[in-house]
């Protein structure tokens, strides 16, 4: 039965049940995103493929996730919550499982297709539910909780790994995962309730082809960068961007006469858009720290990679904890007291990895990477409630699809814009006869301050939005009114 309205306002001022299982779902389906990430030569050495290969493991997610998440906003329309749950994690459960036995590098790929087809729908299930369920002016609270899973658990990742690949192999990495999944699955399945009404609606599988190539063309040509080639990828991002166009033309086709895959209506309010734009250059900026910073620390600094997590855990743990906070700070004084100073914070701390050397004191790399954690989650919390509490209901799905298609644009963006930045500068001074770990600590210098660069325009997209937003900054376009039925509880 649908969550009636009488049930959520007996939920006061506590998280709804419903929120709390997928909140503990996605955590769990998104920190197998980077759980890879310090296995990678196990892999090498076990199943005798070269470094470039094993990378894989961790692009090959990225990839299924942008090109998957573009379908998640129709899906989610057409699905009762308890089925998206329900094929979500089954999904993510059968890749897990593939992964865990894989008796080649080849079947461990196609597990981490698997498994990352089932994490594409969590995220978007997830803030769909939050902003249908959850009334706006708690909505600040909530979304503090989500933080923990949308945010953490990329972050979370390679420490967890690190542990775990202290005492076992790499397919313990699956092994512990699953059970956990699995009960996380049997509680869900258990307590979950319906959210809504599905909707009746053809799919357009020229859109999914579009989308499909044309995010995943995108992401895979960024991963490419990081070869040191720079023809072959840019032509393969060209190709995506054309197909991305093509895609949103025949959305912008569907919306008149058919039912679109992906709504672009939701760009034309402006505090969405403002708010996308915040968060993917956000969400660039952690994942070029989270690239470079260990590379700085194991390459240059010799740390082992269990040091080198356990250095980065506490801004991760910070981020989490302070989730629930920033969100009743956002409820009762609005977003911009957050997002403003929180911008400074990311600009500033990025700024601070521009002075990075063989003798910087760990604590200092430790209190820039604590200050970069708690300005994300200052940051996150606030621009995601601003800018899917500024779409209808109707667009929850769509608003909540395309960010996390442009995160995963974003995280691929901002792993090849530092790494490129980063070998090519050091190169170019190895080739001048600077010695190899000058030239390398120099290349990170100049990545970090690119990233910094770019953090600038945060603090823009911050001054710029809102404190506070609603649906009555309803995006325009529709050809037809929209219609009664798309409430979630009638009156």
């Amino acid at each position: 039965m649908p969550l009636a309205l009488s049930d959520r306002r007996k939920e006061g001022q506590r998280t709804p049940m419903v929120i709390r299982l997928l909140v503990l779902a996605t955590f769990v389906v998104i920190l197998n995103e980077t759980i890879m990430i310090n296995a990678i030569p196990r892999l090498m050495t076990d199943l005798h493929i070269t470094e470039r290969s094993a990378q894989w493991v961790s692009t090959v997610f990225m990839l299924t996730m942008a090109a998957v998440i573009p379908v998640t906003g129709w899906f989610l329309q057409r699905v009762t919550t308890r089925r998206a749950y329900a094929i979500a994690m089954g999904v993510f459960l059968a890749g897990t499982a593939l992964s865990a036995v894989a008796p080649t590098f080849a079947v461990l790929l196609i597990g981490r297709v698997i498994q990352a087809g089932g994490t594409a729908v969590m995220m978007p299930l997830l803030m769909t539910t939050l902003m249908t369920v959850v009334p706006e002016r708690d909505r600040g609270r909530v979304m503090g909780n989500v933080t923990l899973a949308i945010s953490v658990a990329p972050a979370m990742g390679p420490v967890l790994s690190g542990l775990v690949l202290q005492v076992g192999s790499w397919r313990w990495l699956f092994v512990v995962v699953l059970p956990i999944a699995g009960l996380v699955t049997w509680l869900g399945l258990r307590r979950l309730e319906n959210v809504g009404e599905p909707e009746a609606g053809a799919i357009d599988w020229s859109s999914v082809a579009f989308a499909a190539l044309g995010f995943g063309s995108l992401v895979y040509g960024l991963s490419r960068f990081e070869t040191g080639s720079v023809t072959t990828p840019a032509l393969i991002v060209a190709a995506g961007v054309v197909l991305i166009g093509v895609f949103a033309w025949r959305q912008l086709r569907l919306q008149r006469t058919g039912t679109p895959l992906l709504d672009l209506r939701i760009l034309l309010s402006g505090t969405y858009t403002k708010s996308l734009i915040f968060m993917s250059i956000a969400f660039l900026a952690m994942l070029g720290s989270m690239i470079l910073l260990p590379l700085y620390l194991q390459n240059l600094r010799e740390l082992s990679p269990l040091s080198t997590g356990l250095l980065v855990m506490p801004g991760g743990m910070a981020m989490g904890l302070l989730g629930p906070t920033i969100g009743r700070l956002f409820d009762r004084f609005g977003g911009r007291m957050l997002v403003i100073p929180a911008s400074i914070g990311i600009t500033v701390s990025l700024a601070g990895f521009t002075q990075i050397s063989m003798s910087t004191p760990y604590w200092q790399l430790l209190v820039l990477h604590i200050l970069l954690m708690v300005s994300l989650a200052a940051a996150f919390t606030p621009v995601f409630t601003l800018g899917l509490g500024a779409l209808p209901q109707h667009l929850y799905s769509h608003g909540s699809s395309m960010l996390g298609t442009l995160q995963q644009v974003a995280a691929a963006l901002g792993t090849a814009l530092v790494v490129t930045v980063m070998s090519t500068r050091s190169t170019s001074l190895i080739d001048d006869g600077v010695d190899a770990t000058t030239a390398h600590l120099d290349g990170m210098r100049l990545a970090f301050g690119v990233s910094a660069a770019l953090a600038v325009i945060i603090i823009v997209a911050a001054l710029l939005l809102p404190n506070r937003s609603s649906a009555t900054e309803e995006p325009q376009g529709s050809d037809e009114p929209e219609e009664p039925e798309l409430e979630l509880v009638k009156n």
